[in-house]
């Protein structure tokens, strides 16, 4: 029954995982780009959501939409006026800008809201469900909800909108898709827009059971660049199988191992992975 928690535990927590993991994955299948500031956007909705809870009284998961618009808006500017100007340019180039750019996010979240934690407190934040002899944690089993509620809207979106289709083939084959009357600028506007809002939304709703701070995203960074690539670099399928396969492993680790050994575990099953299988479990989609 132990081992059935566990992977219970695994699968509340690799949803979240997949979410925020999700943009990622999003912004390098349509932009060819790996945004190494992506978990400063999951920083940033977090104190979006904090902040709405201490002003306007919103729940976090309420909350979660608004960071979601918040992240959204500003990743479209931060795509215009910085992203935009290297997408040609050598791949050094634009490591070192979306580096850079973390650098930026994470200073001034540190000289606007200083160095404290930041926590929040709800109704059911210390609540748990009770099925049968297993156990569930509200604030988890509510943040898997969220999770599966926004990959299903994304999935909905690039499937069945001609803004998601043109996005798709604007990953495709950008040359095609202009030709075809397709602004490819302004796919990939709504990408890494959609792409940083999805990874804030991740962050929102697990602020009832975390707390918030300047370097909160330093606890994802690894985590989010190991499911998409376990899963499949630019495969949001991928993403999605590696957020639930990342949190299983995470958890039934600790049921052998000291749990300060789990990301051990879970890199040593990583590596493995990935000799076998180099483009991931999914496979990648560039």
């Amino acid at each position: 029954m132990a081992f059935i928690q566990a992977v219970l535990d695994g699968l509340m927590i690799g949803g979240v995982y997949a979410v925020i993991s999700i943009g990622l994955t999003l912004v390098f299948g349509v932009m060819g780009i790996v945004n190494f500031a992506q978990a400063e956007f999951l920083t940033l909705g977090m104190f979006v959501a904090y902040f709405a809870w201490k002003f306007l009284g919103l729940d976090p998961l309420i909350g979660s939409f608004l960071s979601f618009a918040v992240i959204f808006a500003l990743g479209v500017v931060v795509q215009m006026t910085l992203i935009q100007r290297v997408l040609n340019a050598p791949p050094v180039a634009q490591i070192f800008v979306t580096v850079g750019l973390l650098i930026v996010i994470e200073n001034l979240t540190l000289i606007t809201f200083g160095s404290d934690f930041h926590s929040v407190t709800t109704s059911y934040q210390t609540s748990t469900l009770r099925i049968g002899p297993l156990f569930i944690g509200v604030p988890y089993l509510a943040a898997f909800l969220m999770a599966l509620l926004s990959a299903a809207a994304l999935w909905l979106f690039t499937n069945k909108t001609w803004y998601g289709r043109a996005m798709r083939a604007t990953a495709q084959d950008p040359m095609a898709a202009n030709l075809m009357g397709i602004n490819a600028d302004r796919m990939r506007q709504i990408a890494f827009g959609l792409g940083v809002g999805m990874t804030a939304f991740g962050g929102a709703v697990i602020l009832p059971y975390f707390t918030v701070h300047p370097t909160v995203g330093h606890q994802f960074v690894v985590l989010m660049f190991t499911v998409v690539v376990l899963g499949g670099l630019g495969s949001v399928a991928g993403a999605v199988v590696g957020g639930f396969a990342v949190g299983v492993i995470q958890s039934v680790s600790t049921l052998f191992f000291p749990i300060q050994l789990q990301n051990l575990v879970l890199f040593i099953v990583f590596l493995t992975v990935l000799a076998v299988r180099p483009t991931g479990l999914i496979g990648a989609s560039r």
